[in-house]
């Protein structure tokens, strides 16, 4: 027993070294579990991924360590995987972190170990993402229904577009040929229903427009995903020859700050409310808000600017609108409207408010007074 306790503490002392500190895939705080075949300490989710490339895990402090394979940990270790493993990752190309969705955290792993994709070798042919084109078969959701139907996408980072076609058949032209300057994409599993369900969102006109798509393939999805901000980063440094990458990174693709469900009325606040889907976009300061969370396009759109400039969100109680079923309020004001948004629980209500005050306290840029100015009301 001493001799596993030792082993054991051996073990925790390696967790120590801030390297070890987290989780070698996935950067979650305090990994009790470890890969003796490949020296790298991960967390128990990202454990599980490796158990699907036989990469021999064991836990800390629950399973039993013989001498070999500590000191196979002691000459390793989280830095020495990176530097092997992690070599030669491109700059655009996304690391998942501790509370990303499944097929992102499965595939980095799978990238990193099984396929060394990113050891720095020559690959013939190249890895897909890293070719400036890029064209397959993905499930798209239709525009009017639910329904979901093969289409056929094709990427250029040549032309800084992507391109989709109703039929499988091209002659007749593509459906529509998306600029790549201000498109964005976000895995959404839970909201599409699928667990490669993924999110583009571009403008179309004065109009935010989404599409829903899936692949089968966790492998195929993600290629997608790491193409597409390929080509977006190729594009901010065309447009932005003298932008550090520390400033182009977090432009390429963005998750959205908050989205769920609220009551909405109209201005006169003696309209019915109405339960629509809220999107806060804190890249480009809007709050977008559908009818349905998988609509292709925005009922409405409110900019979220700066106190100084007039706006603010606050709470606000049930005693200040009329017919709405849910109770804890949501105030958002701005130089041309006030709104009155309900939601269905307080815990909604305090992420909402925190959410929008997180864009209030953030100074406007140049671009955003552009963006302030293309919004009518």
């Amino acid at each position: 027993m001493s001799h596993l306790s030792g082993n054991q503490n051996e073990l925790l002392e390696l967790l120590k070294l801030a390297a070890n500190s987290r989780c070698a895939d996935c950067g979650a705080p305090d990994p009790e579990w470890a890969s003796y075949k490949l020296g790298v300490f991960v967390c128990l989710t990202c454990s599980g991924i490796h158990r699907g490339l036989s990469s021999r895990v064991k836990s800390i402090k629950l399973d039993f360590w013989e001498d070999e394979h500590v000191e196979f940990m002691k000459s390793k270790g989280n830095d020495s995987a990176r530097a092997l493993y992690e070599k030669a990752v491109p700059v655009y190309y996304y690391r998942p972190r501790e509370k990303d969705c499944a097929v992102l955290r499965e595939q980095w792993i799978w990238a990193k170990y099984e396929r060394k994709e990113f050891t720095g070798e020559t690959k013939y042919p190249p890895v897909s993402y890293t070719a400036g084109f890029y064209e397959g078969m993905l499930w798209k959701k239709g525009k009017d229904n639910a329904q979901f139907l093969k289409r056929k996408f094709v990427l250029s980072d040549r032309e800084f577009t992507l391109t989709y076609y109703n039929k499988e058949n091209e002659s007749k032209g593509p459906k529509a040929v998306i600029p790549i300057k201000d498109l964005n994409i976000t895995f959404q599993p839970e909201k599409i229903g699928h667990p490669h369900g993924l999110q583009i969102t571009f403008q179309d006109g004065n109009h935010t427009r989404n599409l829903y798509v899936y692949h089968e393939r966790g492998e195929e999805i993600v290629t997608w995903f790491n193409a597409i901000r390929g080509a977006r980063y190729a594009y901010l440094k065309a447009a932005y020859p003298t932008g550090r990458d520390e400033e182009l990174i977090p432009k390429i693709t963005r998750d959205y700050l908050k989205e769920g469900y609220m009551e909405k009325t109209g201005p006169s606040r003696k309209e019915p409310f109405k339960k629509r889907w809220f999107t806060l976009d804190s890249q480009n300061r809007k709050l977008l808000y559908f009818k349905g969370q998988l609509d292709a396009e925005e009922l409405g759109v409110i900019f979220i600017g700066t106190e100084g400039k007039g706006y603010s969100a606050k709470e606000c109680d049930q005693m200040h609108a009329r017919g709405n079923k849910w109770k804890c309020g949501v105030a958002v004001g701005t130089p041309r409207r006030q709104y009155v948004f309900m939601c269905e629980q307080e815990r909604e209500q305090k992420e909402w408010l925190d959410a929008l005050r997180q864009v209030l306290s953030r100074p406007m840029a140049p671009q955003d007074y552009t963006i302030e100015s293309n919004i009518s009301y």
